[in-house]
C-alpha cells in the first residue's frame, strides 16, 4: 500500500526507475499520459515502428516538447528526457534501463521483445496479453531463469482479476470463480470486421471518422479477447477452465453470486474453482441493468456458518443460501493504470500476475467452412475466433494457438465451428514464437500442475 511513498523517495534520492517502452499506440499512449504525473519514473526511451506517430501521440496526451529532445539514449539519461526511435533492440540493450514495457499488441513481435529483454537482464511488463496466452508459462519460466520479473499489465483485465483472486485467497476465502464481463450472444463468434460496427451501434462511416480499428474491436466482440484474457488468468492463478469453452452466462452484478454457483447447487458454473465470463446481454439480446461488461469480479465462498453470519451482518450481497458472495470492479482504466505494474516490478520485484502453470489455452476455431489454400487472418478477422480450452485437451488434440493463426495457409478442409490443429495448416517453423510455443508444449505435455517457475 506504499508504492507512491516509495516512488517519492526514489525521486528525492535521484534514483528513478528507468523504463523503456516498446510500442506507443493506444495502450502505450494511455501510459504515456500518466508518466509526467508519476514521481520516481524516468522513461528513458520509446521504440515504435513509426517515430513520427509516437511523437504525435506524445503531443496528443500532453507531453511538453522539451521532454523528447534527446538525440540518443545516453543523452536522455544525462538530461532526464526521453529518446524516441524505431530501434527496440537498442532500448533493450541499454544498461541503465531496468524495465521494458512491451506494448505493441503484436504477439509474435512481443515474444521476441520479451526474450531479448530477459537475456539483457531486464524486467518485463507485458501488455500484449495475446503473447502470454500462447506461451506465457514458458515466458515466466525463462524470466525466472534469467533472474528477472515478468508481469501482466495492471489496468488490463487479467491483472485486475488476478488481484481480486489474490485478495480472496489472502483473506482465506475459497475462490469459486473469477473473470470479466463482456457483451455476448452466441452468434457473435462469427462476426467479421465488416459486421462488427452494427453490434456496437456504429455505422462504418462513424468508425472510420473515429479512427477505430475494426479487427481489433471484432476480436473483443467475437469472444477471442475474452478467451485470451481468461487463458492468462487461469495460467496465473491455477483456476481451471470450462471443458467446452466459455459459457458467457448473463447476469447483473448483484446476480453474480447466484449465477456463479456450481450447477449442482443451482448455478451455471461447471464446478468450483474456474474462470468464466459474464454477459451483459440476456439470451434474447436485452441489455442487463447494472452490468459488469467493462469490469472484473471474483466469486468467493463463506464456508462456515460463522462467516456466513458475518456476510449477513455486514450486508454483503450473496446468493439465496448466504454462502456465495462477490467482489468486483465495474470498470478498468487500461493503460492509465500500467504504472502500478511498473512500480510493483521495479520497487518490490513482484509481478501483477504471471503464469504459474499451463492450465489453459486459446485455440483458433473456424468462423466458417475453410478450404485448402485459404490464409488465416488471426484474431478478430474473417476466418477464425479464439476458443478457451483446458491446456491438457489442447495439447492432446494438437490445437493451433490463436496467436499463431495469422498469415498461415490452410492445407485441408476445416468445418465451421471446428477448432484447428497444427496438421490443418502450413506453419512457418522458423519464428521465435513458434519455437517457444513448441518448446512449452514439450515441457508441459503430460504433466499436471507443472509450475512455470
Amino acid at each position: 500500500m506504499n508504492l507512491h511513498a516509495q516512488l517519492l523517495k526514489r525521486a528525492a534520492d535521484g534514483r528513478p526507475l528507468r523504463i523503456g517502452l516498446i510500442g506507443a499506440g493506444k495502450f502505450g499512449s494511455m501510459y504515456l499520459a500518466q508518466v509526467p504525473r508519476t514521481p520516481g519514473i524516468h522513461l528513458v526511451g520509446i521504440a515504435d515502428l513509426s517515430p513520427p506517430n509516437a511523437m504525435s501521440n506524445l503531443e496528443r496526451v500532453g507531453w511538453e516538447p522539451g521532454r523528447t529532445t534527446a538525440t540518443s539514449l545516453d543523452d536522455a539519461m544525462a538530461r532526464g528526457t526521453t529518446h524516441v526511435s524505431d530501434d527496440w533492440e537498442a532500448l533493450v540493450r541499454h544498461p541503465a534501463i531496468e524495465i521494458i514495457v512491451e506494448c505493441t499488441g503484436n504477439p509474435l513481435a512481443a515474444v521476441d521483445h520479451c526474450l531479448a529483454a530477459f537475456r539483457a537482464g531486464k524486467h518485463v511488463v507485458n501488455v500484449t496479453v495475446e503473447a502470454d496466452a500462447f506461451c506465457g508459462p514458458l515466458l515466466a519460466r525463462k524470466a525466472a531463469e534469467a533472474g528477472v520479473v515478468y508481469s501482466l499489465a495492471y489496468g488490463d483485465q487479467p491483472a485486475l482479476i488476478c488481484e481480486l483472486v489474490d485478495w480472496a485467497r489472502a483473506c482465506g476465502f475459497p475462490v469459486v470463480a473469477a473473470g470479466r464481463g463482456h457483451k455476448w450472444l452466441p452468434h457473435f463468434c462469427e462476426s467479421t470486421p465488416e459486421t462488427v460496427w452494427g453490434h456496437y451501434g456504429l455505422t462504418p462511416e462513424q468508425a472510420r471518422i473515429g479512427g477505430l480499428n475494426p479487427k481489433m474491436f471484432n476480436s473483443f466482440l467475437d469472444g477471442s479477447k475474452p478467451a485470451i484474457e481468461s487463458t492468462a488468468v487461469a495460467n496465473a492463478t491455477g483456476l481451471a477452465v470450462p471443458d467446452n469453452g466459455l459459457a458467457f452466462p448473463p447476469a447483473s452484478v448483484d446476480d453474480i453470486p447466484y449465477v456463479m454457483r456450481p450447477r449442482s447447487e443451482g448455478g451455471q458454473l461447471e464446478r468450483k474453482g474456474m474462470v468464466e465470463v459474464i454477459s451483459s446481454l440476456e439470451t434474447d439480446g436485452r441489455v442487463i441493468p447494472y452490468d459488469i461488461r467493462m469490469g472484473v469480479w471474483v466469486c468467493f465462498e463463506g464456508d462456515t456458518e460463522y462467516i456466513r453470519r458475518c456476510f449477513e451482518e455486514y450486508k454483503v450481497r450473496t446468493d439465496p443460501s448466504g454462502r456465495y458472495a462477490c467482489l468486483y470492479k465495474r470498470w478498468h482504466l487500461i493503460g492509465l493504470e500500467v504504472g502500478i505494474s511498473v512500480a510493483s516490478v521495479g520497487l518490490r520485484r513482484e509481478s501483477t500476475g504471471a503464469a504459474i502453470g499451463f492450465e489453459a489455452d486459446v485455440i483458433a476455431t473456424a468462423k466458417r467452412d475453410l478450404k485448402p489454400g485459404e490464409m488465416l487472418d488471426g484474431e478478430g478477422g474473417y476466418t477464425v475466433w479464439g476458443k478457451l480450452m483446458p491446456a491438457e485437451k489442447s495439447i492432446r488434440q494438437g490445437g493451433l494457438p490463436l496467436g499463431l493463426a495469422h498469415q498461415v495457409k490452410v492445407v485441408r478442409p476445416v468445418a465451421r465451428g471446428q477448432s484447428l490443429t497444427w496438421d490443418d495448416v502450413a506453419m512457418d517453423t522458423t519464428s521465435a514464437a513458434y519455437r517457444v510455443r513448441r518448446e512449452m508444449e514439450s515441457l508441459f505435455a503430460g504433466a499436471t500442475k507443472v509450475r512455470a517457475a
